[in-house]
This record gives structure tokens, sequence and C-alpha cells, in this order.
């Protein structure tokens, strides 16, 4: 197995909707290449590979060995009035998640866990979500990293103002490229790429289930890949898991992001796995069937 931790920034975090500044997803990169954040932490516990892409980090990152630089452009535009993104850069971020994923099944890998890191993230899966399934912004918009009520408030004003811009329901590559983080878009690569390949996309929270969406317009198939780690608390996300009637393995109301999630449920992947492959059937066992008693 093997997480990707994608990360990005956000043009309308300009406009006061996360509680942190944006320099803060530069350092949370810098910390999950050191081995420090809770997703390396879990990741050891588990036996689970990191992958650190910036996919469109606003701050200079020093070169590191195991940083791999989408190269696309240094954070979003600022959605409250322009696009975030053009067709093009959310075609270049979709193909380096789809690289990605190829390389990976070349190497070996089973499972490609999806993770995300990008102050301001959960505003643009608000409006990614919102511009897909039609579900309003109020519903969908959540605390995020720590937002109190007013902040909250601010919050879902300029996000419905940012959702004004468009009308009616909207393509993934449409939502990308209005209000999506490349983050997201490197994540609907990884996703088709490992369906392509036969796959397991272990998803974690509000973001990658988003990212997953967007990527089941370009092909329903892919939700037949996926397997949700858990139900986050952050306050959209059980809206899309029911959008999607997806269950997920896990509910420990966790709003950490990083992969953490995806993480823990790993082993009960694992011991599904072992389940259909290694337990004997009856027969085999010489146990009695009711049948036979």
């Amino acid at each position: 197995a093997r997480l990707y931790v994608c990360a990005g920034d956000h043009g309308i975090a300009v406009e006061g909707i996360s509680a942190w500044p944006q320099e803060v997803t530069a350092q949370m990169v810098a910390n999950f290449l050191a081995g420090g954040a809770a997703a390396n932490a879990f990741a050891r516990v588990v036996d689970c590979q990191i992958r650190v892409i910036d996919a469109g980090v606003a701050s200079e990152l020093p070169d590191h060995p195991e940083l791999l630089r989408a190269g696309i452009r240094r954070g979003t535009r600022n959605s409250l009035v322009e696009d975030a993104l053009t067709p093009a850069e959310v075609e270049q971020a979709i193909a380096v998640g789809v690289r990605e994923a190829r390389l990976a099944a070349d190497e070996g890998i089973r499972v490609l866990a999806l993770g995300e890191m990008g102050i301001g993230n959960t505003s643009s899966t608000t409006l990614v979500a919102h511009a897909i399934t039609g579900i309003p912004v109020r519903e969908l918009a959540g605390p995020g990293a720590g937002l109190r009520e007013e902040g909250l408030e601010h919050k879902i004003r300029i996000l419905e103002r940012a959702a004004s811009r468009s009308k009616g329901r909207a393509t993934g590559l449409a939502a990308l490229q209005a209000h999506g983080g490349l983050e997201m878009a490197v994540m609907v690569g990884l996703a088709i790429g490992a369906a392509a390949t036969r796959r397991t996309v272990l998803v974690d929270g509000f973001i990658a289930t988003a990212a997953v969406l967007a990527a089941m317009s370009m092909s329903k198939a892919i939700l037949g890949y996926c397997v949700f780690g858990h139900r986050s608390a952050e306050r959209g996300h059980p809206l899309l898991l029911d959008w999607l009637n997806a269950t997920p393995l896990l509910d420990l109301g966790l709003r950490l992001g990083e992969g953490t999630g995806a993480l823990l449920a790993l082993p009960i992947l694992r011991a599904a796995c072992a389940m259909r492959t290694d337990m004997s059937e009856f027969a085999e066992a010489g146990v009695s069937t009711r049948e036979s008693g």
C-alpha cells in the first residue's frame, strides 16, 4: 500500500476562509518529508509507504529527494472572482495522478490511499461538491481546521458568492476548473489511474471523497475500485458519502486530513483480503454443515 499526500494552495484563502495562514501548507509538506506528521506516524504503524506530491503549493519548497513536483502553478486563482484553474491546468494535474498510479502498479503497489494537505481546501471542496451534486453550500461547508461560529458564517457567505458565479450542475472537469485545487485534480488522476490498472483506491475524508466524485463524472466504474476508509467530522462528508451510497469502514470523528483515516482503515482492508484468501471453507477444514448434521 502507498499513501499519496497531495499538497496544494487555494487562491480563495485570501478571503479569510481559514483559521490558518497559507504558509502552513508548505510547513506541513516539510513535516511530511521529515517524517513528523500524523500521517507518517500512522503509516509506520500500518506498514504503508508515503509519497508527497507538490501539486500546487504557493510557497517556495526546497529540493528534497522524496518530493514529487507537479510543476503546474503555485496555488490556484481566487475562485471568488475568476476560475481557479484553466482547462489545461486541470488536465495536467489529472495526468500527473494517472502517471503516478500507473507507476505504482508497475512497482507492485496494490492499494493507493488518497490523502491531502492544503490551507483552504475544505472551501474549494465545498464548491466542487456543490457544483457537481447541487447540495447547498450551507449544508456542505464546515469549520475545516478550526473555524469558530463567526468565522464559519463568513466562510459560508464567501463560498455562496463564489458558487453564484456559475449556475446549474457541472461535470467534474468543469467543477475543478471553476473551484478546485490542484491537489484535488491530482487525486482525481490517481483514482482514474488506479481503477484503470485494477488497483484499490482507499479514500480518506471530505476532500478525497469529492475527488472521487469528480472522477466518477468521467467514469462511473471508478466507484467499484473505491473503499471509503472513514466518515470524517467535517459537515459535508456524510452528505457526499450518502450521495455516493458509500459505507465507510470507520467513524471516529476525525478531522485531521492527510490520509490518516484511510491509513487507520488499511488493516481492516488487509484483514478482509486475508479472510477471502487464507481462511478454509468448512469442507476443507472438516467442519460439518447444518445440512449434513
